[in-house]
């Protein structure tokens, strides 16, 4: 199963509680840190709701 690959870019302390949250969901603290997370609908579903503070990348296993 394919793997996806999420590297946060951008603060998060302008942004909106939620899409805070959503950092903190997806295993996110700061600029820089990466995690690995399983390539399903939840975490799509997280990805798109902080787009623009974080690079996306698939990684196959």
């Amino acid at each position: 199963m394919s793997k996806l690959k999420v590297t946060q870019i951008k603060s998060k302390i302008s942004e909106k509680p939620n899409q805070r949250e959503t950092l903190r969901s997806l295993g996110l603290k700061r600029i820089g840190h990466t995690v690995v997370r399983e390539d399903d609908a939840q975490t799509r579903g997280y990805v798109n709701v902080v787009r623009h503070l974080v690079r996306v990348e698939e990684v196959d296993e």
